[in-house]
């Protein structure tokens, strides 16, 4: 048909251009945040006959902005509540605040004029937290994070409070909580004790370490009568990193098994009878030669097995009214570091309190809250040591005394032999940052040495992600016997404790009876009035109680708060309460260790309160699955921190200020004021969340921001495309069609949705996000964009009839894909994008966030079995690899008739494919292609127009043999392929015919002309 120009606007209206509505960028704030959150829990949670899924919210501290980990934590939560429910559960997901402890008490406190009472330090804390919550909040919510925000627990709840202190009265009642005195972390900057789970650590932390020789005052005859050895002189040496631990010394200890030897520092090549000998372990010696530095050490006696040490010598400690003490045997005291030999503080070390108490030695710890030193610090001169903080001013004045006093009467003085500074490992205060101390005080500890078998039984039955976890957990579940419970703050649960006053030893009262009371009294009066009633209020006391007592100010860590939240979910211990705990990897020592001993602790109360030992369930962890997720890096992995600039806020990221701005527009847009960001919305965070392996540390930067950006725009507008080419298309029309009636290309395309579908299913399935999304941004942009998109424009706007609608069932099938497979990612872009589709498309469209996984769209459109055969089918995976392989060959072979300016776009060409005649393979192949569709049957113009489509050029012969091409062309570019191990090439030249004005492929008789396929289409118009 020739076309004059007056008729050119009728044949070009018979284009079929995609038109979408969807903008190419989201509206922000976005109008569809409601819908998929808020609407969307609701509508999922009124599906009553669905199972349940529980996924229990780790409460995050409610003391400060969010941060970038924040997004972490609460958008993993979210992608696994989202597809859930598309696993046609219903899910409960009830967010937490946990509220109480320091930070919040201190910021309080901060806000407030100074001098405040417990009562009034409360009522700041409480304000503060909940003005915090309200604006966390509303960033969860502004990231599409949905839950049951209405009813959101917090642990400032008098409810929460109250059956904290019930699961408190339980372990009471099991004989898990006692008081005593005995050495704790205690941070002199908080002015309370922290458990192992509040510690972090400094690992180039200094100290000044030392020598100390204490003077020897009995000896065994075996030691004291060997030759050279002066016991007026021998000195038992130990090696401390804490100088200021000095005063609290009650022994010392050495090995059993080790040996020692008696030694004498050389000065000036000469033996000085008046300086101290010392006992030092045999392998300690080059050691101590080394901290000596010019001065050498001469071993005087030995060696002396620990034997003949431990249990027969006795010292003196001068800085307790020279108190004669033991040396003793201890296990743990070993040849490889210090001297051999352990100052053993029981009052400021674990494992001295331990061995002490053994021996019947209580701990002493002249240390006060602020981690100062008494006056009981040194009761021979109480001002030189009294007041100053034991780590920095009390360290220098402890061995400044010891020196001065050794220059008087040596025999009777400690003898700084050297001092040296080290850099170690060092726990921290988690809030504050500063150094701790141990130090042995008065406190409420949970005995947890019976729970913990227990404990590490249930967990045989959780899942862990990672696997490695598990270990982690166990590790610190282990080694953990005595948990301390009790803080000296007052922003907290009360431990509700009673102390007698009339017998002047304020004896702590704390029974399941006295608790009990206790409870029924908050029950009435509010948990607050524990602080604001009189003191002399005799309502908290029982009657049974004959006395004067008081009520006990401690306050329990916020551990064993946030530990006892599984409360809040059920009250039936005999299952797991929650399909999903999910938190960072420091929880294994927080909220999942405390969770699973407090639960743990429950179910054992209930099997001992069992009847009859059948009725005794088996113990399990509150989880059924554990999840753990790394900590946010910068991008060039370094920990993100204020201190050091690098941290970066969520709402940085969706707004796009993170990154570079977009090029401006129009006048009056110069300076920063004029910057107009790439703004993506939430989207673009939960995007790069999901594309985060979280099992490891997870970077955040700039380029992988760009990354992440660059993949969000590349999915809508995909999306946008899909829409624009579905117009007027009817997915009621083409529902159960025979496969075998479609296009090679179309089969092609099904099999790698169908493959692509799955395997993204699979891996949300097991918790990999990242992989599903890998595989959706290779399928988007490699086996979409690169290939079946490419080939099939020219069908979708300017094709015809069934082959036409053929496409568009493939495009519709692939868009409810797409859209289902982003639902839980990005709920945003989903929504809008389905409120854009149109009118005549959406009762066809289930909505995607409520669809099921199970069955694909493909297969309910075309039938399970009919899609498996399909899949099933190898040699279209082979036929894929061989035009991929021609395909490249030819975009090269183009490449090179570009750079020389012969051609624009590919259309302009045409392609033959030589095959040797031994490439039976190859051959083989292509005659699968072309039989592809069962022959009369398909819709399609031949095996030619379709290989010419995959290729994007305007024809392709396929010669065998050496047969010559037919024409002779203006110019020619050869490129060879290999492919199942044989040879080929591809010859690409012009294409000899003319270029059609409508589709603009060159396979029409002269400019003039329509191609015989665009004059069947205009025709049929």
């Amino acid at each position: 048909m020739r076309i004059s120009s007056p008729f050119r606007a009728q044949w070009t209206a018979t284009l079929k251009l995609p038109k979408s509505t969807l903008p190419a960028r989201p509206p922000l704030p976005s109008p569809y945040l409601a819908r998929c959150t808020d609407e969307f829990y609701s509508w999922q949670g009124a599906q009553v006959d669905r199972p349940s899924f529980t996924l229990h919210d780790g409460p995050p501290y409610a003391n400060g902005g969010l941060h970038a980990g924040h997004a972490v934590n609460k958008i993993l939560k979210d992608i696994i509540c989202r597809f859930q429910v598309g696993e046609g559960k219903r899910v409960q997901y009830v967010p937490g605040w946990d509220c109480h402890g320091l930070p919040i008490e201190l910021k309080a406190i901060q806000a407030q004029k100074s001098g405040l009472d417990p009562p009034q330090i409360r009522n700041a804390a409480r304000r503060f937290a909940l003005d915090t919550i309200e604006e966390q909040k509303r960033g969860f919510k502004e990231w599409a994070v949905m839950g049951d925000w209405g009813n959101a627990y917090k642990t400032l709840d008098a409810e929460f409070e109250l059956n904290q202190l019930q699961v408190f009265k339980n372990m009471v009642r099991n004989r898990l909580i006692y008081r005593a005195k005995k050495p704790v972390y205690w941070s002199g900057s908080s002015r309370t004790a922290l458990a192992e789970a509040e510690l972090e650590y400094d690992d180039n932390f200094k100290s000044t370490a030392a020598f100390i020789g204490y003077p020897i005052v009995s000896l065994p005859t075996t030691i004291s009568q060997m030759p050279g050895v002066d016991p007026a002189r021998l000195r038992a040496l130990v090696w401390t990193t804490t100088p200021w631990t000095l005063p609290a010394n009650k022994a010392i200890a050495v090995n059993n098994i080790l040996d020692y030897y008696v030694v004498e520092p050389r000065i000036s090549s000469e033996l000085s009878s008046g300086l101290p000998q010392y006992l030092v372990c045999t392998t300690r010696v080059e050691f101590l030669q080394t901290i000596l530095n010019s001065e050498s050490v001469s071993i005087i006696a030995g060696p002396i097995s620990g034997k003949e040490i431990a249990g027969q010598v006795e010292y003196l400690n001068p800085l307790q009214r020279n108190q004669r003490q033991k040396v003793v045997h201890a296990d743990f005291v070993t040849s490889s570091s210090g001297s051999g030999l352990v100052h053993m503080a029981p009052g400021h070390g674990v494992d001295d309190y331990n061995m002490c108490a053994d021996l019947g030695l209580e701990p002493f710890a002249p240390v006060d809250d602020y981690a100062r030193f008494t006056s009981e610090a040194l009761p021979a001169s109480p001002e030189t040591l009294a007041g100053k903080p034991v780590q920095t001013e009390g360290t220098v004045a402890i061995l400044d005394y010891l020196r001065a006093e050794q220059n008087g009467d040596p025999s009777r003085s400690l003898s700084v032999l050297a001092t040296h500074e080290i850099t170690h490992k060092y726990p921290i205060d988690w809030r504050t940052k500063q150094p701790l101390i141990i130090r042995a005080t008065e406190q409420w500890f949970a005995d947890v040495a019976e729970i913990k078998p227990h404990a590490i039984q249930a967990l045989t039955n959780v899942k862990f992600l990672p696997e490695s976890s598990r270990a982690r957990l166990e590790s610190f579940v282990n080694g953990r016997s005595h948990w301390c419970i009790s803080r000296q703050r007052s922003w907290g649960v009360p431990i509700p404790a009673l102390y007698r006053t009339d017998k002047g030893d304020r004896q702590p009262i704390m029974t399941e009876g006295t608790i009990e009371h206790i409870l029924d009294t908050m029950r009435q009066r509010g948990v607050d009035c524990w602080w604001t009633d009189a003191e002399d209020d005799q309502a908290w006391i029982p009657p049974n109680l004959s006395g004067s007592y008081e009520r006990g100010k401690d306050t329990m860590d916020v551990w064993f708060d946030s530990g006892t939240s599984w409360m809040t979910l059920a009250k039936d211990t005999s299952t797991p309460v929650a399909d999903v705990y999910l938190e960072g990897s420091d929880q294994h020592r927080g909220w999942f260790q405390s969770s699973l001993l407090t639960f743990v602790s429950e179910q054992l109360l209930r099997n001992d309160a069992s009847s009859s030992p059948s009725q005794t369930a088996p113990v399990v962890a509150p989880f059924k699955t554990l999840i753990t997720h790394g900590f946010t890096l910068d991008e060039h992995g370094i920990k993100m921190s204020k201190s050091i600039g690098n941290v970066v806020a969520p709402s940085q990221i969706m707004d796009g200020s993170l990154l570079p701005p977009l090029k401006k527009k129009g006048k009056g847009s110069h300076g920063a004021k004029g910057q107009v960001y790439d703004a993506l919305g939430p989207d673009v965070l939960r995007l790069w969340v999901a594309g985060s392996d979280y099992t490891k540390d997870i970077v955040l930067g700039e380029t992988l921001l760009k990354l992440v950006s660059g993949n969000l725009h590349k999915a809508r507008v995909t999306l946008k495309w899909l829409l624009g080419v579905l117009n007027h298309y009817q997915p009621s029309e083409w529902k159960g069609r025979d496969v075998a009636q479609f296009r090679w290309m179309d089969q092609m395309a099904m099999v790698q949705l169908e493959g692509t579908y799955q395997d993204i299913v699979a891996h949300y399935r097991s918790y990999e996000f990242h992989r599903g999304i890998q595989r959706l941004n290779h399928y988007i942009n490699t086996d979409l964009s690169a290939f079946y998109f490419e080939a099939l424009k020219d069908r979708l706007y300017t094709g015809g009839g069934e082959d036409r609608m053929a496409a568009q069932f493939v495009c519709f099938q692939i868009f409810q894909a797409l859209l289902k497979i982003l639902s839980p990612i990005t709920p945003l872009l989903v929504e809008e994008t389905y409120a854009h589709a149109p009118v005549h498309l959406q009762p066809q469209l289930q909505h995607p966030l409520q669809r099921l996984w199970e069955p694909s769209s493909l297969m309910l459109s075309l039938g399970k079995e009919s899609v498996e055969g399909l899949v099933a089918t190898q040699s279209l995976d082979e036929q894929f690899a061989l035009l991929k392989t021609l395909s490249s060959a030819v975009k090269t072979a183009q490449e090179a008739a570009r750079s020389k300016g012969l051609i624009g776009s590919g259309l302009e060409t045409s392609v033959v494919v030589h095959l040797s005649e031994s490439a039976a393979d190859i051959w083989q192949s292509l005659s699968d292609i072309e039989n592809a569709g069962g022959g009369e049957t398909r819709f399609g113009d031949g095996f030619a127009d379709e290989l010419a489509a995959v290729l994007v050029v305007s024809e392709v012969q396929v010669i065998k043999g050496d047969r010559p091409m037919e024409n002779i062309t203006a110019w020619e570019f050869e490129e060879k392929f290999e492919f199942a191990g044989c040879q080929g090439r591809v010859s690409v030249h012009p294409s000899p015919r003319a270029k059609c004005p409508r589709c603009w492929r060159h396979v029409a008789n002269s400019q003039e002309d329509l191609c015989v396929r665009c004059e069947d289409v205009v025709k049929s118009c």
